[in-house]
């Protein structure tokens, strides 16, 4: 999952119009090599260099196949392959976050992958991911990378602050904050309005934004506005910073907790290496990761985000096998070792959790709160329902209006998206 991360080069569409050839690529002839197209929506600076390295090594152990390669900007990707599978010109294969699969596999756009080339190593994957993957009994996806939200802290801080353990309540943690804010003079939390991070919140009250099973629409339930409350209030108190509903907010919470300015935030593991790069961090071990706190229901948890490497239904049969061939290659534990290493990101497959890999404390640190992740429901619209409350939160936080308010409007706008939910 990368929600909030801006893009760091923009994409001209008529460039990955050009790129984005599917099984007609004017590169690939009878008698040469397959070119097949994909587009990596992972970061620019920090992950695409280890995948186009992976890209360099796959051609020259296929010589009858040739990747053209396009970094897609994460918060572009996912209207620009509706619109280029929509017209049949989207690429062979697409790094597709766990939400967009089913999603797009409902539109027909991915090829199953069962049976296939693609999945031949099914079973060294992590089941929940291969169901996560899934629709309507298929699955078309091929788990690459996996993610969940964690409360990552100083420990260096949290040590001078007198706080021995992470705190496992919201109370805990706003008690924590305080204690912060008192003995080093910055804030202890600082919480993001967006959805996604909002997420966790509604997960400590037992409840969601939708029941997929009953059907119901739940964002403005009793539970929900429980769980919102709890989320607003970490804005406000001693050593809890106030809510930031800038456009560049997701860069200032992560800024000023790698330089230390800041104790603890909610945050993914694709930012370890960033962490890293911090003054905060430049010793690896003061980097603390804990389960996000619980609600009042004594439930604690993240939603379990991640991305598949799909392709595309509407490629011909000769693209198709070259694209299988792709991705078995890519999420291969060979290949997923590769990319942990040098990207801090944690891999799908049980035996790609090497010694080395299990070394980084960023990825053993994650790893062991992925048992507190939950998996999203089946339901194809369930990760555009986040999109309402990203409009409704900053509003919240920022005091324009209401949580009641807010929550109705949200209520109203999900209502379109599953107009066959009740409320």
């Amino acid at each position: 999952m990368r929600r909030g991360i801006a893009a760091s080069a923009l994409v001209a569409s008529f460039a990955l119009a050009a790129t984005a050839c599917g099984g007609s690529d004017s590169d690939s002839k009878s008698d040469g090599p397959v070119t097949i197209t994909w587009w990596d929506t992972s970061n620019a600076t920090n992950e695409a260099p280890t995948y186009k390295a992976l890209v360099q090594q796959f051609e020259a152990a296929h010589k009858d196949i040739k990747v053209k390669y396009v970094d897609v900007p994460f918060d572009q990707a996912q209207n620009k392959f509706d619109t280029a599978a929509g017209s049949k010109g989207a690429p062979d294969v697409l790094r597709s976050e766990v939400g967009w699969t089913p999603a797009f596999a409902k539109k027909g756009y991915f090829l199953p992958l069962d049976g296939t080339e693609a999945l031949a190593d099914q079973a060294k994957f992590q089941p929940n991911l291969i169901k996560q993957a899934q629709f309507e009994g298929k699955t078309y996806g091929a788990p690459l990378v996996t993610d969940t939200l964690a409360l990552v802290y100083n420990k260096a801080l949290f040590k001078k602050a007198g706080i021995t353990e992470a705190p496992k309540t919201w109370d805990e943690l706003k008690s924590d904050a305080a204690k912060v804010k008192a003995k080093t003079k910055v804030d202890g939390y600082w919480g993001s309005t967006q959805a996604y991070y909002a997420q966790s919140f509604l997960y400590g009250e037992g409840t969601d934004t939708v029941d997929a099973a009953g059907k119901k629409i739940t964002v403005d339930s009793a539970a929900a506005k429980k769980a919102y409350g709890t989320w607003l209030s970490t804005f406000s108190g001693k050593g809890l910073h106030k809510a930031d509903t800038t456009a560049d907010a997701y860069a200032h919470i992560q800024d000023a907790f790698v330089n230390g300015k800041v104790a603890a935030i909610i945050q993914g593991p694709w930012e370890i290496t960033n962490f890293y790069k911090g003054s905060a961090f430049s010793d690896k071990s003061n980097l603390g990761i804990a389960t996000v706190p619980a609600g009042s229901a004594g439930k604690a948890g993240a939603p379990t985000g991640g991305h598949n490497l799909s392709v595309y239904a509407g490629s011909d049969k000769a693209h198709q096998a070259a694209a299988l061939k792709f991705v078995n290659f890519m999420t291969s534990a060979k290949s997923q070792e590769t990319i942990a290493l040098k990207n801090s990101t944690l891999p799908t497959r049980g035996d790609a959790y090497t010694d080395k890999v299990k070394a980084d404390p960023g990825i053993a640190g994650y790893q062991g709160v992925l048992s507190a992740a939950q998996p999203r429901p089946a339901l194809p619209e369930y990760s555009s329902l986040w999109g309402p409350l990203d409009t409704e939160l900053p509003k919240i936080a920022g005091g324009k209006e209401s949580l009641d308010k807010g929550l109705s409007n949200a209520e109203l706008a999900i209502a379109k998206l599953v107009p066959d939910f009740s409320k």
